[in-house]
């Protein structure tokens, strides 16, 4: 059974130029952390609070220490669903970090009343690999993120042979190590936390070869396996995502 909508539910829509089309930025909570919650590759803005997710987080939203954000999967959406050419779903995805960048960020900020409010990421599966790719894009404004269960080569997902400059430059396998300057000098002051269960439909070599990338670019990250005993599924990720989250807060993270 569904539980019932939180009181403090708020859902924002809005036609997004960047992606040519309308979106959705939905929120639960009222103070505390901001959280951008990534659904899954499908999933829309209230994909998570459908898989309980908002459930388990609710101690947290009601003690005040977490807001949570989640916007539609935009990207991922139009890749399962073939959306136009391949070239055009790479575009899209490159288009829609940047969307998150300076359509999602800024609203996030307004609903927080402050125009420099660090804010954390997270997401399951495809969601995961958003999470990770805004914090390596924009640590100017993402300090954390923690991924769950992560895909992070998505070539495979693609009809293509040939990959465009805007799959290579969102996708954090491939242009972390091209990372230098003042933005890499800020991304190794953040942290990503790559967790994974390696029961059904995982595959942990995904975590791992992140953890490599991000490791030889100097950028603080951990890997942390739960076994064989956790599935590729919500019941792992309603299990790792307040338990880690309230293990941040109580250590005081930024």
């Amino acid at each position: 059974m569904a539980s019932p909508e939180r009181g403090d539910k708020v859902i924002g829509r809005w036609k997004s130029e960047r992606l040519e089309r309308e979106v959705t930025l939905v929120k639960w909570g009222t103070i505390g952390q901001p959280l951008l919650l990534f659904p899954t590759a499908g999933g829309d803005a209230e994909e998570v609070e459908r898989w309980q997710m908002l459930d388990v987080l609710a101690p947290l939203l009601d003690d005040g220490l977490l807001k949570v954000y989640s916007c539609d999967s935009v990207a991922g959406k139009a890749l399962l669903a073939r959306e136009g050419s391949a070239a055009h779903q790479m575009w899209l995805q490159n288009q829609f970090h940047h969307y998150v960048r300076h359509e999602v960020v800024p609203a996030i900020r307004a609903d927080c009343k402050s125009p420099e409010l660090p804010i954390w990421t997270a997401g399951a599966s495809i969601g995961a690999f958003h999470a990770a790719a805004v914090l390596c894009r924009f640590p100017d404004v993402f300090t954390r993120a923690l991924a769950l269960s992560g895909t992070y080569d998505l070539r495979r997902f693609y009809d293509a042979r040939e990959f465009t400059d805007h799959f290579w430059v969102s996708s954090p396998l491939h242009f972390v190590p091209t990372l230098a300057g003042r933005h890499l000098e800020v991304l190794r002051t953040r942290y990503l936390h790559i967790m994974s269960g390696e029961g059904k439909a995982e595959d942990i070599s995904e975590s791992w070869r992140l953890a490599a990338v991000l490791g030889a670019a100097g950028i603080p990250n951990r890997v942390e396996s739960w076994g064989p005993d956790w599935p590729h599924d919500w019941i792992t990720w309603r299990k790792m995502l307040p338990q880690t989250l309230a293990q941040w807060l109580r250590e005081g993270a930024r």
